[in-house]
């Protein structure tokens, strides 16, 4: 009995942890084929600044950092080139990243001007009134161009397709301590879609899960990788994604080289998540 009672007093203190903890969106991990015409697109096109590059010839690949502010406060992209490799299944699973602009339409103009590819002129969002657009970068990702008022952060969006909607959501409150900030079903066009996040979607950076009816899986291809996020203990975090039936892939502890503490896991879709220690990211960014 006692044991039961610990237990339970255990699972009910990772829970409470998940909430508590000071998680914030680092970064989103995913591979281009032409690093320096990446680059000139995000800075040009996007107006993204390019905050560092790390090149590791040991391992034959080069980083980017870009965002829309420093690394410390906002979320930022993490560009990957693998030596020689110059093309990427995106697949059919990852969705597009967002940029909340003030003015879509004379956004997509710039974009447009700069030799950017629009997929969706500027409009009305399907069964709604937010003006959205569509953009392709060089690689074939997508970014939503979206019409709102000014933000802290700029990059606020990140969309992933999944296969049960209710089962994510539960897991990505649970699990990563998230909020379920809205859902919007559209019957019409046969999808359903949640934002989850840690604050308001105006306010920071958030991740949309969409559901399509009737499809249960995708094929992930070899091109995105994973969202970072921020915790100040990542062991703790490790045993509460456990509890939510998450798969641990690689186990929380320091990194060879540069002792950051990080942990990867699988959402229920299989879709990766690092999760890195606060502490030690901003001795990194030093």
């Amino acid at each position: 009995m006692a044991s039961t009672e610990a237990a339970m007093e255990r699972e009910v203190d990772l829970a409470e942890w998940s909430q508590r903890d000071h998680r914030r969106f680092l970064h989103v991990v995913y591979r281009v084929g032409d690093l320096d015409k990446t680059i000139k697109f995000y800075t040009e096109c996007l107006g993204m600044k390019l905050l560092r590059k790390r090149d590791i010839p040991q391992e034959k690949y080069t980083n980017a950092f870009l965002g829309f502010g420093p690394e410390d406060t906002n979320f930022v992209v993490e560009l990957t080139y693998n030596y020689g490799v110059d093309k990427y299944d995106i697949g059919t699973g990852f969705g597009h990243f967002g940029i909340a602009v003030e003015d879509a339409y004379k956004t997509v103009e710039q974009i447009r001007a700069k030799g950017g590819k629009v997929t969706r002129e500027p409009g009305p969002v399907k069964g709604g009134s937010t003006v959205i657009a569509f953009v392709q970068d060089p690689d074939g990702y997508i970014f939503e161009i979206i019409q709102r008022g000014p933000t802290p952060e700029p990059l606020c969006q990140v969309m992933l397709r999944v296969g049960d909607l209710k089962q994510s959501i539960e897991f990505y409150e649970k699990a990563f301590g998230m909020k379920l900030l809205r859902t919007r079903d559209n019957p019409e066009y046969k999808y359903t879609l949640a934002m989850l996040g840690y604050a308001p979607e105006d306010k920071t950076t958030v991740v949309e899960l969409t559901y399509n009816y009737g499809v249960t899986e995708y094929a992930k291809g070899n091109a995105y990788a994973q969202i970072a996020l921020g915790t100040d203990d990542v062991y703790k975090t490790a045993e509460a994604i456990r509890k939510a039936g998450g798969k641990i892939i690689r186990e929380p502890g320091p990194l060879p080289g540069i002792n950051t503490k990080i942990l990867a896991c699988l959402d229920p879709d299989g879709w990766k998540t690092v999760f890195v220690d606060n502490a030690d990211f901003l001795k990194e960014l030093e």
